[in-house]
């Protein structure tokens, strides 16, 4: 089995019977294998060094009703916030003083933070902090849209497709929604300009490893500069409060595959990963991760942000916790970096 993994390495790429064999038949072994084989191609190309993103969590309204998530619109028992852009450029004066260079808006679909308002914020941030990457995740969007964002100064944005398949997509999403749109914005940002992030989630419902050879296929042919891997963890007000979180270890070894073919990507480390297991940021660094992104978002508000059951924003998940991040990675061997952290082919 190490040949897939050797081959992967030097190849960037399997066929689908590989990958399929790869994924079925993955033991302990062959896990630590692979994340070792990870870990120096992510040391290799960038250091030691984990790069910091300081993430505000602006809103949890959202329009849609995703089956998997906390802030879906169908779920009233969660105390509904939004901030204000004054909140929002307080969060960034805290962040820029503590060193981050990387601010990541992040937020439901709110039909009150209109395409203006949201040109407004970047537009302010950029204008205070010209020296620092704007990223934005708040969801499908007209290309229009996309662009004045890109014009007021935001650099990058993300959105995970979550399956490329689309009768699995139907499963995790409700009518009017569709995965050839989702599709279309990645596109759509890609051309604009943006570093543009994808990614899905390990273990959602229904997922089958043939829904993940797909994810990979699509993945390897859109060439992300980020992508985005964690575990499916589920939230108590959803269709899918029962089902079984994704594991750790098909998380890490699916971390480890995108590094080895995408030497250069952004490959964060993830909450719901740390959410999972404790030492979930330190396992998903050694599988290739070079990426975290702690939280500036007021505390008052973090515990609504509320995307899956017992959400990771303290600690060393916090911006106030860098230290204990700081102490959690040199225990590994990495140190943070307080560089804009630009992807560079």
């Amino acid at each position: 089995m190490r040949q897939w993994v050797d081959k992967l390495r030097k190849e960037r790429t399997l066929r689908p019977e590989e990958f399929r064999q790869l994924l079925t038949e993955c033991d302990g072994e062959l896990l630590r294998y692979i994340n070792e084989q990870a870990q120096e191609v992510s040391l290799r190309h960038f250091g030691n060094r984990i790069f910091i993103r300081g993430l505000i969590e602006v809103s949890n309204c959202c329009r849609n009703n995703c089956y998997y998530c906390g802030i879906r619109k169908g779920n009233p028992n969660l105390e509904r916030y939004r901030l204000t852009a004054k909140s929002i450029l307080d969060c960034c004066k805290q962040g820029y003083e503590l060193g981050f260079r990387t601010f990541v808006l992040q937020g439901g679909e709110d039909p009150v933070l209109t395409d203006e308002r949201i040109e407004s914020i970047v537009s302010a941030i950029h204008r205070n902090y010209p020296d620092c990457a704007i990223t934005l995740s708040l969801g499908e969007k007209p290309c229009e849209a996309y662009e004045r964002f890109f014009q007021a100064g935001a650099n990058r944005y993300l959105l995970r497709h979550e399956t490329y398949d689309k009768s699995h997509y139907r499963q995790l999403h409700p009518e009017g929604m569709s995965c050839g749109h989702r599709l279309q914005c990645l596109q759509d940002l890609k051309e604009i300009g943006y570093q543009t992030g994808t990614g899905i989630m390990v273990g959602s419902p229904g997922q089958t490893v043939e829904h993940l050879i797909q994810d990979i296929l699509f993945i390897e042919q859109f060439r992300p500069e980020m992508i985005g891997i964690g575990p499916f963890l589920p939230h108590r007000n959803t269709p899918f409060a029962q089902s079984p979180c994704g594991t750790v270890e098909q998380t890490i070894l699916l971390l480890s595959i995108f590094r080895l073919m995408h030497p250069s990507a952004l490959i964060p480390a993830t909450t719901a990963l740390a959410t999972l297991t404790p030492d979930g940021r330190e396992r998903g660094i050694l599988a290739g991760a070079n990426v975290v992104m702690p939280n500036l978002s007021p505390q008052e508000e973090r515990k609504k942000y509320n995307l899956y059951n017992n959400k990771a924003s303290l600690g060393a998940e916090s911006a106030e916790g860098l230290r204990i991040l700081q102490q959690q990675l040199e225990n590994i061997g990495y140190q943070i970096s307080f560089d804009r952290g630009d992807y560079k082919q």
